[in-house]
């Protein structure tokens, strides 16, 4: 299967911080391929290397066979790729519908907005109707991560990046994410996914990679790591059996 994305060899340094060390990662087009690995392996450097908003100081990042790294971060968007940071990155101040237009760049206001493409999306994400005209800063947490993937894929785009979309949430509303993740899933997305619980990992990866201390340590398919108890311990310091 033809890797969307891959980079070979990537250093990002930070300041005085030389924070990857040489990632070497391809994320194969149709697939959600999952990034793991403890705090502070890299794994949020790597996808804002990748979108260039922290530069690739040696390596390159190829996106569809074209190497991006050097370019700035709104010509890497519009190639197709959409990020949801960690911090979810909406305009607490604007309305959730005035945050979907900002996101879907060919509609200039909200009538443009292609009417079957938002459904789909409301049908993912039901509380972004009931709110659609509340301040975005309204929202619960839940909510608010809703909304920062709804933007991301209010168009059809040919890579997502996704940033810890679980962190903190109640476990019910992580529940409706996986939910609309698999939906996404089943419709041949590519998604690169950064996620510190293993059993959201399992429940959507096909592919997996596993960094430590700015490097890709292990690479390969996400069934084989949700069946190896001592892999996930040797890798990750966790198992299956403690995420119940």
């Amino acid at each position: 299967m033809s890797a969307v994305l891959q980079l070979q060899g990537v250093h990002t340094h930070i300041g005085g911080y030389h924070i990857l060390h040489g990632v070497d990662l391809e994320v194969p087009e149709g697939q959600v391929t999952m990034l793991l690995g403890r705090n502070g392996a890299g794994k949020t450097t790597t996808l804002r290397t990748i979108m260039g908003l922290w530069p690739a100081s040696r390596g390159t990042v190829s996106f569809r066979g074209e190497p991006i790294q050097g370019q700035p971060t709104p010509d890497i968007a519009h190639r197709g790729i959409a990020y949801v940071p960690e911090s979810m990155g909406i305009f607490v101040d604007l309305t959730v519908a005035e945050n979907m237009v900002l996101a879907a760049r060919a509609a200039p206001r909200v009538e443009a907005i292609d009417k079957a493409r938002l459904e789909w999306v409301f049908s993912l994400f039901p509380a972004l109707k009931q709110f659609w005209l509340h301040p975005a800063g309204k929202l619960s947490g839940g909510q608010k991560q809703m909304l920062a993937v709804a933007r991301a894929i209010i168009e059809p785009r040919a890579l997502l990046l996704i940033d810890e979309p679980s962190k903190g949430l109640a476990p019910s509303i992580v529940r409706n994410l996986i939910a609309a993740l698999r939906e996404l899933k089943a419709q041949r997305s590519t998604i690169l996914l950064v996620e510190q619980n293993l059993s959201v990992a399992v429940a959507l990866g096909d592919r997996v990679a596993v960094m430590d201390d700015g490097r890709v340590i292990h690479a390969g398919e996400m069934a084989e790591l949700a069946q190896d108890e001592a892999l996930q311990q040797r890798l990750l310091g966790l198992s299956m059996g403690a995420h119940g």
